[in-house]
């Protein structure tokens, strides 16, 4: 791999907040950030095409005492039966549990599981975290 430099200009306040983060986060230069950087936004980019193939997780939390919430996320999950790869459950508390739920196909249908499971009546948190097969990077 080829490597390219190129110079950037920045407010005085803005590299200062950059560099207090990456002091933080302890990586060892602002190239190795500023790339991880531009993959993340790459990888944004790719997920506003619907029809790319894609990886993602969807994370939620919620009471397991809500009545018909587990039969309701397990209709759900076997609709999408093809796009879900598979599930981690863990028991946080008591009543909270996290799930969480690796899915893989076509951008707009990964969009439409996590809002299907995320909308169902007694979730209390959910959030569809998007990934990338890493071909293009």
């Amino acid at each position: 791999m080829a490597l390219k430099r190129f110079s950037i200009s920045l407010d005085n306040e803005l590299l200062k907040r950059f560099d207090d983060i990456i002091k933080r986060k302890r990586y060892n230069n602002r190239s190795k950030v500023i790339a991880d950087l531009i993959r993340n936004y790459l990888v944004e980019e790719e997920w506003k095409f619907e029809d790319r193939d894609s990886i993602g997780t969807i994370n939620i939390v919620y009471d397991h005492h809500k009545r018909n919430l587990l039969n309701k996320l397990t209709e759900v999950q076997h609709k999408y039966h093809s796009q879900i790869v598979s599930d981690t459950h863990v028991h946080l508390d008591h009543n909270n549990c996290l799930e969480v739920i690796i899915v893989k196909g076509k951008t707009g249908i990964i969009k439409k599981v996590a809002e299907d499971i995320i909308k169902i009546k007694g979730i209390k948190f959910g959030k569809l975290s998007i990934a990338t097969k890493g071909k293009e990077l």
